[in-house]
């Protein structure tokens, strides 16, 4: 299916985004930004799709006053009850998802199934996030004092601050938002100054459930801007909680703002993640999960496959089958389902692209599939580029660093320890994986001497994650867990309690009153 431009703005008009948006809001009320203009690019064809109004500081003090009033309705209600309103909030996702994906895939450049896909993702961590409203657990233990009795709790927190990043712009979003609303929070949220009309639309469809439910405003707050909205997040004491989406560089800020103020920052950060092919590998499988994994949203995910490192027993055939099977891929319109592979953001990412390849060739990589941005009609944008394959050495600069663009780098290797630790061997520890079909191979892996990264997976590649499992990486991506499992409990905080229903009032260490 090619989707034309007729479509996308039939999607625009559903979602209720204007050529001109205001950018700050607290619910349903948009608020009078800066004056200043947010331009939002196509990457598909370089169109300009819309305007947003940049949040100013007034803006921003309006909306944090606002989301710390609401606070204190939301937060009691019932935690059913704000499971309930998720619930109508997946709903409204099903009937928007054809709408939202096309946004996101015009917005960012994914490709129109993975633009679905990103929409499911928000409609199934809504479905865990209903379920969840009913089993946010505490536990109960025995005290060793007679006549008493110790339990713990859990709370809301407050505000959550959320930034998140253009590859993901509406998925991570709801990954933190759906569990801090049935956990009681309200949330204000920066998206990438790259996706604002993303934003926009999902505080759309949030406005009309919230409106239905007569939740407060304030409790779905949005402020578009740039990176000075994200510092006033971060140095806000009245945000208990910032969760943070992005590059290495960014979340360090983030974290020493947040921390200097004794608040909890939750950072997902970037990734270096690499396959391992032993020579017990089904390499059918092991080639279509490192090609989907490496050019999957043009190499623009945290869990994108950036390293293969491979047995040196069948480095060549791997070499000869990878190189066969990017010669196969079709470049294009994300639109069009017959591509595969769609543009980089902007062309700021072009050039971070040209100028690692030109590293590689610098530090003595040898270029096997050869890069290079697209020219002409189809690819006016000037976003397009052509998805590479270098072989290198793991300590190479360039390879120890992340590069958000379709490059991959072969890298061989002897003995499992010695891929295990070229594995490790990078400052970033997102996902991981191994391809083999020997038990002692995987369970190795998966052991506290294997993989270091948040995500090992074995069989299948580095790229993606279900929502019933906890997000998150080790080392430089941040150690911040978003989604399933328990990440709830990081929206909340935790309480200790002791009752006392004896008649007796015993004291610590013996020691008595003679009252």
């Amino acid at each position: 299916m090619n989707i034309t431009a007729s479509g996308i703005q039939e999607s625009l008009e559903a979602l209720n985004i204007q050529t001109n948006n205001k950018g700050a809001s607290t619910g349903s009320q948009w608020l009078t930004g800066s004056g200043e203009s947010i331009e939002s690019y196509s990457p598909v064809d370089g169109s300009l799709i819309a305007n947003v109004e940049a949040s100013s500081p007034e803006a921003y003090e309006s909306v944090v006053k606002q989301a710390a009033k609401a606070f204190e309705q939301w937060r009691i209600t019932p935690a059913p009850k704000r499971g309930e309103i998720v619930r109508q909030i997946g709903d409204k996702l099903r009937l928007h998802k054809a709408d939202l994906g096309k946004l996101v895939s015009f917005e960012m450049g994914k490709s129109y199934q993975e633009g679905l896909g990103e929409v499911q993702e928000m409609i199934d961590i809504c479905d865990f996030a209903v379920g969840l409203s009913r089993q946010l657990h505490g536990f109960t233990m025995h005290s060793e004092r007679p006549s008493h009795r110790m339990y713990e709790q859990y709370h809301p927190l407050g505000i959550v601050g959320i930034i998140s990043a253009f590859n993901f712009p509406v998925a991570v979003w709801s990954w933190n938002t759906m569990l801090a609303w049935v956990c009681g929070d309200v949330c204000i949220w920066k998206p990438s100054e790259k996706t604002p009309l993303c934003g926009i639309a999902c505080q759309n469809i949030v406005a009309e459930v919230f409106k239905e439910n007569d939740v407060p405003e304030g409790v779905s707050c949005l402020l578009n801007g740039d990176a000075k909205i994200g510092e006033l997040i971060s140095n806000d004491s009245r945000i208990p909680l910032v969760s943070a989406t992005g590059s290495t560089r960014m979340g360090k800020k983030v974290s020493a703002a947040v921390g200097a103020r004794l608040g909890k920052a939750l950072l997902e950060l970037g990734g270096n993640n690499a396959m391992i092919i032993t020579e017990n590998a089904d390499l059918k499988i092991a080639i279509t999960g490192a090609l989907f994994g490496a050019v999957g949203t043009c190499g623009q995910r945290c869990t994108s496959t950036r390293r293969l490192i491979i047995h040196e027993s069948i480095y060549d055939q791997v070499q000869e089958k990878l190189v066969n099977a990017y010669s196969q891929l079709k470049i294009g319109n994300p639109l069009d389902e017959k591509n595969h592979v769609g543009p980089l953001i902007d062309t700021d990412a072009v050039k971070m692209y040209t100028e690692a390849i030109q590293q590689i060739k610098d530090q003595g990589g040898n270029i096997l599939v050869e890069g290079g941005t697209l020219t002409g009609e189809e690819y006016s944008s000037g976003c397009y580029v052509k998805p590479v394959v270098a072989e290198v050495e793991n300590d190479m600069t360039i390879v120890q660093q992340e590069t958000f663009a379709p490059i991959l780098y072969l890298i061989k290797y002897k003995t499992f320890d010695e891929a295990l630790a070229m594995q490790n061997g990078v400052a970033q520890g997102l996902s991981s994986a191994v391809m083999t079909n020997n038990m002692r191979e995987a369970e190795l892996f998966l052991s506290h001497a294997g993989s270091d990264c948040g995500i090992a997976n074995v069989n299948i590649g580095t790229s993606g994650a279900e929502i019933g499992g906890a997000f998150g990486g080790e080392k430089e991506t941040g150690g911040g867990r978003e989604s399933g499992s328990d990440a709830w409990k990081v929206y909340m905080r935790r309480q200790t309690n002791t009752i006392n229903y004896g008649s007796e009032l015993p004291l610590a260490q013996g020691i008595k009153f003679d009252l």
